[in-house]
C-alpha cells in the first residue's frame, strides 16, 4: 500500500520536465502523515490545502484519525484521477475548488492549513504573472519580493493570511525560500506576525525527494504571538514519528535537534545548522570572484580540436577552456589534463576573437552558418557587438565549482584555461604563484569547506551552489589562515 501512495518520478527528460512545468512533486506519505498529525492535533473543523493534487494530505490526515472536513484548491483537476490509491472518495473533494488559488478572492479563515505548493521557479513564470505576484507581495510584506522568488513563496504568504487565530500551518518548501537574496527580510516579517514553531530539515538518508535535486524543508507556523526561539529538527529517517521525536529532542539538543534563537537563525538561514562561533576572514579579503563565461551556445562556440580542423579554422582564433565540473575532478588543472579531455572527445577550445581580429574566409563562413541557425538572435548573444565576440575574462588562477557535491571545490588553474559558467573565476589580489597556492590550500582546507554550508545555496543529495557574491562571504578560519601564512591583501 505504501508503495502505491508514493509518486514515481519519471527518468525521461520530457516527462520530468512536464512535472517541473506544473511543479507537481507529491509529498511522500510518511512525511504527509507527520505534517498532518501536527496540524490536526487540536481537531480543527476544517483542513485546508491550497494545492490539493491527488489528495495526499487529506488521506494522511484520515490515517492519523482526523475525521472532519476538507477544503482547498487545485488548478489541474485531472490529478484527482490519481486519488484511488489514497482511498479517497468524491465526498472528500466536495469543497475543493478547481481554480487558481493565488487569483481567488477568499474571505474565510482556516484553523488548519497544510500544503506542498507547486515548486515553480521564477524563470517558468511569465513577465506579466511575475509582476502581478510581486505587486501582491508588496501589499502583504510592505516591499516587493525579489524577481527570483518562485511560485511557492506566494502560496505561503497568501496561506498565512488565511490562517485563523490560534490556527496551525504546515508547509513543505525548498530551501531556496531561506537562502535567496531577500529571504532574511521576508522571514523577519513573517516571524514578526506569526509564531515559528519548528523547522524540519532532512539528512541525505531521509530526503523526501531522493530523485529530485531539491533540498526540502518543512515549516510549522501558528497564528499566535511571536516567540524568540523555535525547534530546529534534523530528520534522519523516513518515519512519520520523526516529528514527535524531533520536537522532544529539540528540548535537550539531542542528535542535532536544538532549540534555536530566532535572531541567530534569521542571520544564518533556517536551512543551515547553527553557525559555530569561528574567527576568520571572508574570501573577499583575499580575492575577487566573477562568474565564468556564458557563451549562449556552447555547441557553436566551444569545440574540439577535431572540429576546428574539420571546419578549416585556425587554432589562433581559440583559447583553451574548461566547460563542465565533471571534466575537472582533480584539485589541479593542467595542460595534460586538457589534452586528455581532448583525446576523449571533450571540447576544450573556446572561440575568442580580439577586437581587431582579421577573420579568415573559413571563419566568416562558419559565422554565417551560425547566423542562419539563429544563434545571433538568442537573448544573451544578441547583446554582444558583434554577436560572435565572447565576453572577456583573463584566465583565473583559481576555479570554483559553481554547483557540485565533491569535496574538492577549488581548483588550481595551472593550464591557464578559461572557465565557462560551470565555474566561478577566483582572482587573488596577491597573484604570485606561491601566494596563489597558499590561498588554494587554505580554501580547500576541510574547515574552510565546511563553511560553504553557510554561504552557498543547498540542493538535494548534498549539492551546494554558490553565486559570486555568496562565495565572497566564505569564511576562512583564522587558524587555517595562520597555518597558510595568509594575512589578507589590500584590494586592487
Amino acid at each position: 500500500m505504501a508503495q502505491r501512495l508514493n509518486q514515481i518520478i519519471p527518468t525521461a527528460w520530457e516527462k520530468r520536465e512536464a512535472l517541473r512545468e506544473k511543479g507537481q512533486f507529491w509529498t511522500p506519505f510518511w512525511l504527509a502523515k507527520a505534517m498532518a498529525a501536527w496540524v490536526t492535533a487540536r481537531a480543527p473543523l476544517v483542513l485546508f490545502d491550497p494545492a490539493v493534487g491527488p489528495g495526499t494530505f487529506f488521506a494522511a490526515a484520515k490515517s492519523v484519525g482526523y475525521a472532519r472536513d476538507f477544503a482547498g484548491f487545485e488548478l489541474h483537476d485531472r490529478v484527482f484521477a490519481e486519488r484511488d490509491p489514497l482511498l479517497l472518495g468524491p465526498a472528500d473533494f466536495a469543497n475543493v475548488i478547481s481554480g487558481d488559488f493565488l487569483r481567488a478572492e477568499i474571505t474565510r479563515r482556516y484553523p488548519a492549513i497544510i500544503s506542498n505548493p507547486p515548486y515553480l521557479r521564477h524563470h517558468r513564470l511569465g513577465a506579466e504573472r511575475k509582476a502581478q505576484l510581486r505587486a501582491s507581495s508588496r501589499d502583504w510584506l510592505g516591499f516587493s519580493l525579489d524577481g527570483r522568488a518562485g511560485l511557492h513563496v506566494y502560496f505561503l504568504l497568501k496561506s498565512l493570511e488565511l490562517l485563523a487565530p490560534e490556527g496551525r500551518l504546515a508547509f513543505l518548501l525548498p530551501a531556496d525560500v531561506c537562502e535567496g537574496v531577500s529571504s532574511s527580510r521576508v522571514w523577519a516579517r513573517i516571524c514578526a506576525r506569526f509564531r515559528l514553531e519548528a523547522v524540519l530539515t532532512f539528512s541525505k538518508e531521509a530526503t523526501p525527494f531522493p530523485q529530485v535535486d531539491t533540498n526540502a524543508m518543512v515549516f510549522l507556523i501558528s497564528r499566535r504571538p511571536p516567540a524568540e526561539s523555535f525547534a530546529w529538527i534534523r530528520v534522519r529517517a523516513r518515519d512519520p514519528r520523526c516529528l514527535e521525536a524531533g520536537l522532544k529532542a529539540a528540548e535537550t539538543g539531542d542528535d542535532g535537534n536544538v532549540t534555536r534563537q530566532l535572531s541567530e537563525a534569521l542571520d544564518t538561514g533556517f536551512s543551515r545548522p547553527p553557525r559555530p562561533n569561528i574567527e576568520g576572514m571572508p574570501l573577499s579579503s583575499f580575492a575577487r570572484v566573477v562568474r565564468g563565461i556564458a557563451t549562449g551556445a556552447n555547441d557553436f562556440f566551444f569545440l574540439t580540436r577535431k572540429q576546428i580542423s574539420e571546419l578549416g579554422l585556425s587554432e589562433r582564433y581559440f583559447a583553451r577552456a574548461i566547460g563542465r565540473t565533471r571534466d575537472c575532478r582533480e584539485g589541479i588543472l593542467t595542460q595534460d589534463h586538457l589534452d586528455s579531455l581532448e583525446g576523449n572527445g571533450r571540447a576544450t577550445w573556446l572561440l575568442k576573437l580580439g577586437p581587431e581580429e582579421v577573420l579568415s574566409e573559413a571563419l566568416r563562413q562558419y559565422l554565417a552558418r551560425g547566423e542562419i541557425r539563429g544563434f545571433s538572435q538568442r537573448p544573451l548573444i544578441r547583446a554582444r557587438h558583434p554577436w560572435y565576440r565572447m565576453e572577456h575574462r583573463d584566465p583565473p588562477p583559481l576555479l570554483f565549482a559553481y554547483l557540485g557535491r565533491r569535496d574538492c571545490r577549488f581548483v588550481l588553474n595551472r593550464a591557464g584555461a578559461l572557465p565557462l559558467t560551470g565555474f566561478l573565476c577566483v582572482y587573488p589580489f596577491e597573484d604570485a604563484p606561491e601566494a596563489v597556492e597558499r590561498l588554494w590550500r587554505a580554501l580547500n582546507h576541510p574547515e574552510t569547506l565546511a563553511n560553504l554550508a553557510f554561504a552557498a545555496k543547498s540542493y538535494g543529495s548534498g549539492a551546494l551552489k554558490a553565486e559570486p557574491r555568496q562565495l565572497d562571504k566564505l569564511l576562512i578560519p583564522r587558524r587555517v589562515l595562520e597555518g597558510a601564512g595568509l594575512q589578507g591583501a589590500p584590494r586592487r
